[in-house]
C-alpha cells in the first residue's frame, strides 16, 4: 500500500507529471473535438426552435457552457493556487498558471455570447445587469491574476501574489451565479437547477451537456499543454528538463 503511494506521489513534481501529461493531451483533445461536433450537431441540427426566441436562442449552446466554464475554472485555479500557497507545491502553482487564459478565454466568451443573445431579446448590447457585470468583474480577475504573476519577476514570490488574488476572488462566483436571485435583473435565471427538474426539452438539455463536456476537455488538454511549457521554462536548469527536451 505504502509503495503505491510513493509511487503517486512521484506525479506531484514537475519531473514526474511532465511526462503524464504529455501522454493525457492528446485523449482529452480528441474527446474535446468528438464531444464539441456532437454538441453543435444537437444544439443546431436536433433542437427544436424555441417558441418565445426563436432561431436566435441557440446561442445558449455556446454561452451557457462558457459561463459555466468560466466559474468553474476559477474556483479549480484558486484551489491549485491555494494548495500551492499553503503547501509550497511548484506545480499546484504552475497548473494555476495554466489554466488562468482558459478561464479568461471563456469569461470574454460568455460576455461576447451573452451580448449576441441580448441584442434580439433586450434591444441592446450591453446593460449594467448583475450578471453581466459581476462576470465582467470575473474576466478582470483573470486578466489581473495573469498581469499581477507577469509583473513579478521571481517565480515564488508571483505564485504568491497570484494566489491571493485568485483566493479573494472566489467570492465573486457564488455573486455571479446567485445574482438572478439576489436582485432583480434583466437575464434570465438559472438554465439548469440541481433541485428542479429541467424545464427545457430533453435535446436543448442535451446539446449543452455535450457542449459543456467538449469544453471542459479542451480546457484540460490545454491546461496540460501550457502546464508542460511552464515546467520547461521554470525547471530550465534542472538535468530532467536537459534529457525531455533532447
Amino acid at each position: 500500500m505504502s509503495n503505491r503511494i510513493v509511487h503517486w506521489f512521484k506525479y506531484a513534481s514537475p519531473q514526474g507529471f511532465y511526462p503524464l501529461a504529455g501522454k493525457m493531451v492528446p485523449w482529452f483533445a480528441a474527446l474535446a473535438v468528438l464531444l464539441g461536433i456532437a454538441g453543435l450537431w444537437v444544439g443546431f441540427f436536433v433542437a427544436p426552435t424555441d417558441a418565445t426566441q426563436g432561431e436566435a436562442y441557440r446561442i445558449i449552446f455556446i454561452h451557457v457552457p462558457a459561463s459555466w466554464m468560466s466559474m468553474f475554472i476559477y474556483l479549480i485555479m484558486a484551489a491549485w493556487a491555494g494548495l500551492g500557497l499553503v503547501l509550497n507545491t511548484r506545480l499546484s502553482s504552475m497548473m494555476a498558471s495554466a489554466l488562468a487564459p482558459t478561464g479568461a478565454l471563456f469569461a470574454f466568451l460568455s460576455l461576447w455570447t451573452g451580448a449576441l443573445w441580448g441584442k434580439p431579446m433586450w434591444g441592446t448590447w450591453w446593460v449594467w445587469d448583475a450578471r453581466l457585470t459581476s462576470e465582467l468583474i470575473l474576466l478582470f480577475l483573470y486578466l489581473g491574476f495573469i498581469a499581477l504573476q507577469a509583473a513579478i519577476d521571481e517565480p515564488r514570490r508571483a505564485d504568491k501574489a497570484g494566489a491571493v488574488l485568485a483566493l479573494v476572488g472566489v467570492v465573486n462566483v457564488p455573486v455571479i451565479y446567485f445574482s438572478v436571485k439576489w436582485w432583480n435583473t434583466l437575464h434570465q435565471g438559472a438554465s439548469i437547477s440541481l433541485t428542479k427538474a429541467p424545464s427545457m426539452a430533453h435535446t436543448m438539455l442535451l446539446g449543452m451537456l455535450l457542449m459543456a463536456l467538449s469544453f471542459w476537455m479542451y480546457s484540460i488538454a490545454v491546461a496540460l499543454v501550457r502546464a508542460r511549457a511552464i515546467m520547461l521554462e521554470r525547471e530550465r536548469n534542472s538535468e530532467w528538463v536537459k534529457h525531455a527536451v533532447e
